[in-house]
């Protein structure tokens, strides 16, 4: 518990994952990918219950056995490439507070495609939402200016043009507003944030920026950077 906030962490793990098959178990530096995840949540005595949402026996026996409970499995209809992430918590939250009989106030969503994710970093986005009166937090990165919106560029059929208009009058980057990308370190929700407002954002929404970098894996090179930032001593 957080200030008598009963605390549910999810971690959300399907089996159809098509750029890396597998990916939630994909090996990185000699261990499965959601043991990291796993590895942070026992650092976390705030956190009441643990579990993990997954469509796949074999997912939930790993997870098992790096410490993370497996009592449901994820219905079909909730484990296709287009489910939203609310849909997936607030099945979870339900089947959760049915099976142990009780309220959860607080979810914290852990995916497992960010391993280098601390339990500092959790801590300050429960802290953050509960501290600050927050529906909800999102662990953010700081976007590149290479990647701003502004300076993105579309083709429409073999003429280049600005992805937004107001690109052309950009030419220095100090003209840019900083922006920010999700990282999937951690999004912290309450209870009535994902069942009343039926979303994972709510109407007061911060964000907790998080300037080291992460890797958020989705590709075979966000495994090869993974492993650089692990190799390089710039992550745990």
């Amino acid at each position: 518990m957080y200030r008598e906030k009963r605390i549910l962490a999810v971690v959300p793990a399907r089996g159809g994952s098509k750029g890396i098959p597998l990916k939630n178990i994909h090996m990185l530096a000699g261990r499965p990918l959601i043991a990291f995840t796993a590895e942070v949540v026992r650092q976390l005595p705030e956190v009441d219950r643990a579990v993990v949402s997954t469509d796949h026996d074999d997912i939930a026996r790993v997870a098992e056995r790096y410490g993370l409970d497996a009592p449901f499995r994820r219905p079909d209809d909730l484990s296709g490439d287009r489910v939203a992430d609310w849909d997936v918590l607030e099945h979870a939250l339900r089947t959760m507070e049915e099976k142990d009989s009780c309220v959860y106030d607080v979810l914290l969503m852990l995916q497992p495609t960010c391993p280098l994710r601390t339990s500092e970093h959790v801590r300050q986005a429960l802290r953050m939402l509960v501290d600050g009166g927050h529906d909800a937090v999102w662990t953010l990165s700081p976007t590149d200016s290479k990647a701003h919106p502004l300076k993105q560029l579309v083709l429409d059929g073999e003429l280049l043009d600005y992805y937004d208009p107001q690109g052309a009058a950009i030419i220095a980057r100090q003209q840019l507003r900083p922006v920010y990308h999700r990282n999937g370190a951690a999004y912290a929700i309450t209870r009535q944030c994902l069942l009343e407002q039926k979303t994972i954002k709510g109407g007061r929404c911060s964000g907790l920026v998080i300037e080291e970098p992460l890797a958020n894996i989705d590709t075979v090179q966000d495994i090869l950077f993974a492993e650089f930032l692990l190799n390089s001593g710039g992550a745990r």
